[in-house]
């Protein structure tokens, strides 16, 4: 094996996983001619993990054939499924490795690519493309061991609302970074699953659920009436949040003592940023978070992920729909 670098071994064994699972079909009962164009294309699909004079030499075929090969004509299937490639890694890079098939396959549709979601779901597993895994993580922002007064359950787990700026909710999360927690207050309208108010601090104090939410009321001006719904946690409960509900008309709902179904969906809202943000990062300073937050709520989440909840639209979209 004279002109491979000293990483041959690791090459090899890499390369000898990847064969074994294909060994089948280069083996089949096909003729020289079939078999020739089975291994060119087995060393085509897999030219980014291995070089593709170590595989020409292991499988027996020359690396002038193998290039003569891909320069004669290819079928039309074989240039659609190139081109469909070509396009989901595209739309996986630009959601930040997070989409799975179905958004995928949502995304290639709304740019005009007709194909199944069956075709995509089978291309990214033969590309090795996949959603950034979940990972599950306890709530310790809640604490509702205090003397202030509980607002009864409005919200009954009633989640899919049909107006905008009927209905809120809110929660408080923390983000690791390497000064310590930073803290992260954040408003979401139930009806387009938009982030309409968040708040950043090194404190979980009542001052960070207020701030949410005066940049929520700011941004939308809900009309009286409007239902608030969030946990029994202090920030919420104190005498501070519910004056600045009152003010504001704002009817306060709360989910009952340790069940975060109650308020599942920004529960949910928490366990994507964290997924797709906070788990794949490491945070040296709170405002280095700060930045990463404020770019994944306003540039990402609002206005570019697709919600299946909501027709596999943006909330930006969603709510333009509406107008």
């Amino acid at each position: 094996m004279q002109g491979y670098s000293r990483d041959t071994n690791h090459w090899m064994r890499g390369f000898g996983i990847a064969f074994k699972k294909s060994s089948g079909l280069l083996r089949q009962g096909v003729d020289g001619r079939r078999r020739s164009a089975l291994i060119f294309d087995f060393i085509h699909e897999h030219r980014e993990r291995f070089p593709v004079q170590l595989m020409c030499d292991t499988l027996g075929v020359s690396t002038g054939g193998y290039y003569a090969a891909r320069a004669r004509s290819r079928s039309p299937r074989t240039l659609r499924r190139d081109g469909l490639a070509s396009q989901i890694r595209s739309v996986h890079a630009q959601s930040r490795q997070i989409y799975g098939s179905p958004r995928v396959h949502q995304t290639l549709l709304q740019a005009g690519t007709q194909v199944c979601r069956n075709t995509v779901a089978k291309l990214m597993k033969s590309l090795g493309i996949k959603a950034r895994s979940h990972r599950r993580f306890r709530v310790t922002t809640t604490d509702s061991t205090h003397p202030h007064r509980l607002a009864p359950d409005h919200l009954q787990r009633r989640f899919d609302v049909a107006q905008l700026n009927r209905v809120w909710a809110s929660d408080i999360t923390y983000v690791p970074t390497d000064e310590g927690f930073l803290y992260l207050a954040g408003v979401m309208d139930l009806a387009s699953r938009r982030i309409v108010g968040w708040s950043m601090s090194a404190t979980m104090h009542a001052e960070l659920a207020c701030q949410a939410f005066i940049m929520a009321v700011q941004a939308r001006r809900p009309a009286p009436g409007l239902i608030h719904h969030s946990d029994r946690g202090i920030q919420y409960a104190c005498d501070q949040y519910q004056r600045l509900l009152r003010s504001h008309g704002a009817v306060p709902s709360m989910s009952r003592r340790g069940n975060c179904y109650d308020n599942a969906v920004s529960e949910s809202f928490w366990g994507r940023l964290k997924t797709e943000l906070i788990h794949h990062r490491r945070f040296a300073t709170r405002e280095q978070a700060k930045q990463a937050i404020f770019e994944y709520i306003e540039v990402f989440y609002n206005r570019q992920r697709l919600h299946s909840t909501l027709g596999y639209q943006s909330p930006e979209q969603f709510e333009a729909s509406r107008r």
